[in-house]
């Protein structure tokens, strides 16, 4: 949030992959109201924002199955953490909550975006021409679903291996 300028505060969220919580309480720090946690697994969330009546949690859930039940509003902002699946995939069902002039802002996980014949050695995608074609890829398929990207890029941290991982920054355009 801090590198793209991301500023929450009072906003409603929705932390898409939450697993243990990363994302949620960074958006609860930086002054987020409410946040909704969507993850497939179930019994991860640290305690303390299980506990966080500003938390909503959503485990064994789908994003792409998810109906909404349960999320009061469309939200300000969604994040996206998740793995083993394309971006591609979560995109159009995380657009169905966030409202007109809502952000996305999603981690880009090369390893799942790629086909096997671009994944090295443990999962990891080492060519940094890949990971500027992933992220140039991925950008425009932002715009093709009514985003307009606002910036893009390298995360601090590293993915699990030492898989380089990118954000991509967008906001919904009206009626998308």
């Amino acid at each position: 949030l801090d590198t793209l300028n991301i500023g929450v505060d009072g906003f409603s969220a929705l932390d898409v992959g939450a697993s243990t919580g990363g994302f949620t309480d960074c958006l609860l720090q930086e002054g987020a109201r409410k946040v909704y946690a969507v993850d497939v697994g179930y019994g991860q969330i640290a305690w303390k924002l299980r506990n966080d009546p500003r938390v909503v949690i959503f485990e064994r859930t789908n994003i792409r199955h998810f109906q909404g039940v349960g999320v009061e509003e469309p939200v300000d902002i969604a994040t996206i953490d998740t793995s083993f699946i394309s971006l591609r995939h979560v995109i159009p069902s995380v657009l169905r909550f966030v409202k007109d002039g809502g952000m996305i802002l999603a981690l880009v996980k090369p390893q799942f975006e790629v086909g096997r014949g671009e994944v090295g050695k443990k999962g990891v995608v080492r060519d940094p021409a890949v990971h500027l074609r992933v992220v140039g890829e991925l950008a425009a398929f932002f715009v093709e679903q009514g985003l307009s990207v606002r910036g893009t890029c390298e995360s601090p941290l590293t993915g699990p291996e030492g898989n380089k991982e990118f954000f991509i920054w967008a906001v919904k355009k009206e009626g998308s």
